[in-house]
């Protein structure tokens, strides 16, 4: 199994990379709009039921910029970390993960979100992206708790999360306001010292 490379320059916002022999991971930025519309435009249907109402602007280039730069602000300050998820040989933008809600103090937890395009889920892209994420997060940030919250219905998701070695928690009411309607969510969780539990492996 590669080893992933690991390097978090908290005054620099751009600077957050993580990556192998097959993928990269980093923040976005202007010069990959073209590649994010495209992505985003032809998988709106498969993309809307699970996540928060697009707004009429959404695939703007405006709109992009504005989320580009509340990005590195949120990254800067400590409050999450969006990232991009790119096969590295041709840098081709497959999906993205955000590591959000950093909290330190007793807490010392995040959540993650994520999202693939249509035309690569399902391909392992994502179960690969969290391999480089999750070491992360427990090494790198030095956070003890990743939570992640899925609708019941969203049954591809939930595997992926117990694949990854989460486990279910309990179940929310109302817990999030998705595509215009509050969802229930069931929510999972993975401690650092979870290490035996859905211990990652190499997913070529």
């Amino acid at each position: 199994m590669p080893k992933s490379v690991f390097r978090f320059l908290s005054r620099q916002p751009d600077a957050v990379e993580l990556e192998n022999d097959k993928y990269l991971l980093r923040l976005p930025r202007y010069q990959d709009f073209n590649q994010w519309h495209r992505l985003r435009a032809e998988s709106r249907n498969f993309l809307e039921p699970w996540e928060p109402t697009w707004r009429r602007d959404e695939l703007t280039e405006g709109s992009y910029r504005a989320r580009v730069i509340r990005g590195k602000q949120e990254y800067a300050s400590g409050q999450a970390i969006p990232l991009f998820i790119f096969l590295k040989e041709k840098r081709t933008l497959v999906g993205g993960v955000t590591i959000g809600y950093i909290r330190r103090g007793a807490a010392q937890s995040c959540m993650i979100g994520y999202w693939m395009g249509e035309r690569y889920a399902g391909q392992g892209h994502m179960f690969a992206a969290l391999q480089l994420v999750i070491p992360y997060i427990f090494t790198g940030l030095e956070l003890h708790r990743i939570e992640a919250a899925c609708i019941p219905d969203n049954a591809r998701s939930m595997r992926l999360l117990e694949k990854a070695g989460f486990q279910r928690e309990g179940y929310l009411r109302g817990y999030l306001k998705i595509n215009g309607q509050w969802h229930d969510h069931v929510m999972f969780s993975r401690l650092a010292t979870d290490t035996d539990k859905g211990r990652i492996t190499d997913s070529r």
